[in-house]
């Protein structure tokens, strides 16, 4: 069961490290720790994402940056409160954390795979430049009854097959992960500078 829970949620990226590891929880006297990867696009751009990883798995005590790391695994959500709300707080969870020889950035990979369900009405908008945009929430099950709450982002053609989503929908997503700076308004004087996680959507089916 829990493989099969792992098949509807798959990510494989290649990167390098560009933090130290920092201590997040225990579970079972198992320490996990985060630990970001950046990720170079086809364009000049790169993604920083922001990865979970067990002790078990790598020695956490030594420092890893400017290491070239391949991981396997799945992106996972949770619920952070802050500010008398929830904050949507996402990043990979890794069951394969590999250090590898350095590698060309043209060989960075960054692809995930999702099966799940929409849970919230998609968000079809154009751009000033006629750009067309589908922002959809997908529900992908985990083990234990749980879920994972993953923004998508759907482009072009694909933004206008998502528009007509209704929730509920059982959908199959194929893309890759990538970060986005935004500024979030504290206050009428305060802004704070934030990183957003979200799929950027090359592919889309919709399943009966």
């Amino acid at each position: 069961m829990a493989d099969k829970m792992c098949e509807n949620n798959q990510v494989t990226i290649m990167g390098e490290i560009v933090s130290d590891f920092s201590y997040s929880h225990e579970v079972y006297g198992e320490g996990f720790y985060m630990v970001e990867v950046s990720v170079h696009r086809l364009s000049s751009f790169v993604d920083y994402i922001p990865v979970m990883v067990s002790e078990r798995l790598v020695n956490v005590q030594e420092s890893a940056e400017g290491k070239c790391v391949y991981i396997t695994g799945q992106f996972r959500s949770f619920n952070r409160h802050e500010e008398h709300k929830n904050r949507l707080v996402l990043s990979v969870f890794a069951r394969e954390f590999e250090l590898v020889e350095q590698f060309e950035e043209e060989n960075a990979a960054n692809q995930i795979f999702l099966d799940g369900f929409i849970c919230k009405e998609s968000v079809y908008r154009k751009t000033p430049l006629g750009r067309e945009i589908a922002d959809l929430l997908v529900a992908v099950n985990r083990s234990y009854g749980k879920s994972d709450y993953i923004p998508c982002i759907c482009w072009g053609r694909n933004a206008r097959f998502a528009s007509g989503f209704e929730v509920g929908s059982h959908v199959q997503i194929w893309g890759r992960i990538q970060s986005r700076e935004y500024v979030k308004k504290i206050s009428e004087t305060q802004v704070e500078q934030r990183v957003a996680y979200e799929v950027s959507v090359s592919k889309i089916e919709f399943l009966e």
